[in-house]
């Protein structure tokens, strides 16, 4: 494990292996994410919950580490129960647990329903990599922009908090991203945030940014201040590029 609580909070993960809409393969930053785990043959569990423990996305996981041998999957679904008779007692078992996209209001609802939210910290506090994409990014911070309510992106303000910033995810990828997340910053909606163009990921070990990587070049990530004047600095952390 991890000598500290260690969060790796990205806009990228899996990759499409082009043999249909869900068929993922493993990407660099999911071989870092086991990387980081600092454990030979890690235990990771997959969380749907964003995308309502869909079936495919679930088969798409375990689609995805088919053969390895370097690492032993599994997942919680929450829908329509606890697919572990003990929830807590299995992602504490884990080395890195990866939570996939869709609705980060949903996600952090139903996980305070299960007592999730108790759970990911005590996982955290064990050095547990918590680890995830786009909605799996957001709700380990504070906050950020979300799609959650519909097309229009909106404030999401009730993250787990385990790190003290916003989260801005896709942040090269859709229009929206950038100038709302700015503007929440600049009226202090939110706090000092750090974004994520598709394919970076950002490395906490405790709450201190400690590592920015990318599974391509060109993208980048950033930091995004209140300026004290009613704007922000948005300052760019240049990732270390990823190979594999």
């Amino acid at each position: 494990m991890p000598a500290e609580p260690t969060i790796f909070a990205t806009s990228g993960g899996f990759s499409s292996s082009g043999r249909g809409p869900i068929a993922w393969r493993r990407g660099p930053l999911i071989d870092y994410a086991l990387h980081l785990s600092g454990v030979e043959r890690p235990r990771i569990c997959y969380l749907a919950t964003a995308q309502g423990d869909s079936p495919l996305y679930v088969a798409a996981f375990y689609n995805a580490f088919a053969g390895s041998t370097d690492a032993v999957a599994s997942h919680l679904a929450l829908y329509p129960m606890p697919s572990a008779e003990d929830p807590r007692a299995h992602l504490l078992a884990q080395d890195v647990i990866w939570v996939g996209g869709g609705s980060v209001a949903n996600l952090l609802a139903l996980w305070r329903v299960h007592g999730l939210d108790v759970v990911f910290r005590e996982a955290w506090e064990r050095g547990i990599v918590l680890a995830g994409v786009s909605a799996g990014s957001i709700c380990w911070h504070v906050g950020g922009t979300t799609d959650s309510f519909g097309p229009e992106l909106r404030l999401v303000d009730n993250g787990l908090g385990l790190l003290p910033f916003a989260n801005g995810v896709h942040y090269d990828a859709e229009d929206q991203r950038r100038p709302l997340l700015q503007s929440l910053v600049a009226s202090g909606a939110l706090p000092t945030a750090h974004a994520t163009d598709d394919g970076v990921g950002l490395v906490y070990r405790g709450t201190e940014l400690v590592d920015v990587v990318s599974d391509r070049p060109d993208a980048a990530a950033y930091k995004v201040e209140a300026d004290g004047a009613g704007g922000v600095t948005e300052t760019v952390l240049r990732p270390r590029l990823l190979t594999g």
